[in-house]
């Protein structure tokens, strides 16, 4: 087992990304490690030619990835956009690992993010006892994909400064990177581009200009849109996240996820599954994501705790976690929810005594 808490995507999926690459599978664009359809076989799962199992690491619409690696093979770059939870940074890593092996060039974007975060910097002490020279500067995760021809990956683009977000405008353009101080550029080698992502929270919170948007290609990722869709995502990650902090799946993981997902959709829809009963809804988004946390939280209680047995009482904290967000708001819709629906719901006796015992 590596020492490494989390493995990059090449890395825990060294295996297959070799084997696609080592079969012939049809025009790669220049500077890619694998074509555009072997890039979506990697990220859909499939059988690869010598009958290598790829496992899928999205669950969701083919189409939706067919249409972001069609646009990274083009001069224009990729914006992610969706709810918080939508494996909107998780499929950005992996096509950055499949197109160009290397998912490590990112950069978080956050209200304190400024232009030299973006561009470039200085290394401040060569700057004074030389002046400005090309050994003073301090490349970005941006510049250094220019260089080497590889993606860059800027994660939640909308948190920064629309003046910051502006500067990118000459890159995606233009395909260069001017160094006015050294009266040079840097220009993108083939395969370069940007994957952006944004969650749909942030509408409002720093709009990108029309002159950006027209620069990317907008991909959205929904949340899923079945109970048999979601289940499967949440027990695929929960099995892989377990395996890699060593705690053992209890047999009942998945009828468990069941029951959660069920809790998480009705309060997120603002109805119940049948539609009859309408629901208020709580601040959070209750993503899928968050869906894998609270399992995870349960069985790491359950396993240290209660004898490894994965039961409403072990999940109930973490259930309320992710639920109550505003401590004086959220109480009240889970407390009506528990009362009005949970409360008469067959088979979630056990959730409904623990939760209102918690809450």
């Amino acid at each position: 087992m590596s020492e490494k808490l989390r493995l990059l995507a090449e890395e825990s999926y060294a295996g297959e990304l070799r084997t696609l690459a080592a079969e012939e599978g049809g025009h790669k664009p220049p500077g890619w490690k694998l074509s555009p359809r072997q890039v979506v076989t990697y990220l859909m799962g499939g059988v690869a030619g010598d009958g290598t199992l790829i496992t899928p690491k999205y669950v969701g619409s083919r189409a939706l990835i067919e249409t972001a690696v069609a646009t990274l093979a083009t001069d224009r770059a990729l914006l992610l956009l969706g709810m918080p939870g939508t494996a909107k940074s998780w499929v950005s890593e992996h096509l950055a690992a499949a197109i160009t092996g290397d998912s490590t060039l990112v950069i978080q974007c956050t209200a304190g993010t400024d232009e030299n975060q973006i561009r470039y910097g200085w290394n401040y002490a060569r700057l004074l006892a030389d002046g400005p020279s090309r050994e003073a500067l301090v490349p970005t995760p941006l510049m250094r994909a220019m260089e080497a021809g590889k993606i860059c990956r800027l994660e939640e683009l909308t948190r920064m400064g629309s003046d910051v977000q502006d500067t990118l405008i000459t890159v995606l353009s233009e395909k260069m990177l001017p160094i006015p101080e050294l009266n040079t550029a840097i220009h993108a080698r083939r395969g370069f581009n940007i994957i952006a992502t944004a969650n749909n929270r942030d509408r409002g919170v720093n709009e990108l200009s029309s002159a950006l948007k027209r620069r990317f290609n907008v991909v959205v990722l929904p949340l899923p849109e079945r109970v048999d869709e979601e289940i499967a995502i949440i027990v695929k990650r929960v099995g892989e996240m377990t395996a890699t902090l060593d705690l053992p799946a209890p047999p009942n993981v998945a009828e468990e996820v069941g029951r959660v997902v069920s809790i998480f959709r009705e309060l997120r829809g603002g109805a119940t599954e049948d539609g009859k009963v309408a629901l208020k809804t709580p601040s959070g988004g209750l993503s899928t994501a968050e869906g894998i946390a609270v399992l995870v939280g349960g069985i790491s209680q359950a396993t240290f705790f209660n004898d490894g047995k994965l039961t409403p009482a072990t999940l109930a904290a973490s259930i309320i976690g992710a639920v109550v967000k505003d401590p004086v708001q959220d109480r009240v819709v889970l407390g009506e929810y528990l009362e009005t629906v949970l409360k008469k719901k067959a088979g979630f006796e056990e959730y409904y005594a623990a939760l209102t015992e918690m809450i």
